[in-house]
């Protein structure tokens, strides 16, 4: 685990030095707010906007190796550049555009991994948003990890960023179902 928060804090820097918004989400924040489950990537979410994402995926490949074949295509179509490091680590960067994830990044703090190591990571309320937008089995009971450590949610804050999310998938069914776990809790 300590070679992954390695990799984030070095990707975190790449991304400092280029003064672009970010933060990390998935397994890593998952370990802060959650309970540490095996993660083998750092996953980031990169605010690139729409019609940019090519200036940011070339300095990013300049950097990282491609993870797969056509890795800019394949993320210039599918908004998400998979990269890896020498010693094979997965790196998995959404190119974020829409207001929620500008929301999420700004919401970001920095939190402490490793004695000299923090970092810029999503908050609990936004990890479970993210979480239950993806809904799968992994990520409700990654979720149900962060209700049980985190007494204290913004709901208000969830519920708002969750909403219009659910509806654009066209799966309201989503917020009864964290509503449900959230009383089970």
């Amino acid at each position: 685990m300590t070679d992954l928060i390695r990799v984030a804090a070095e990707l975190q820097k790449f991304c400092e030095r280029h003064n672009w918004s970010f933060c990390i989400i998935g397994g890593l924040a998952l370990q802060f707010w959650g309970e540490q489950r095996l993660t083998k990537d750092v996953d980031l979410t990169l605010l690139t906007g729409f019609g940019n994402e090519e200036v940011y995926v070339d300095a990013l490949l300049e950097k990282f190796s491609p993870r797969i074949e056509d890795a800019k295509t394949f993320a210039l179509r599918n908004r998400v550049l998979l990269l890896q490091t020498e010693n094979k680590i997965g790196i998995d960067i959404s190119l974020g555009a829409f207001p929620y994830e500008e929301t999420m990044i700004n919401r970001a703090e920095l939190q402490q991994y490793l004695p000299k190591i923090r970092l810029r990571i999503c908050s609990a309320e936004d990890l479970i948003v993210l979480k239950a937008f993806a809904d799968r089995s992994k990520d409700w009971s990654d979720i149900q990890t962060v209700l049980i450590k985190q007494r204290k949610l913004d709901w208000h804050y969830i519920n708002k960023q969750l909403a219009p999310l659910v509806e654009l998938k066209e799966e309201p069914e989503i917020i009864r179902k964290l509503e449900k776990l959230r009383k089970e809790i």
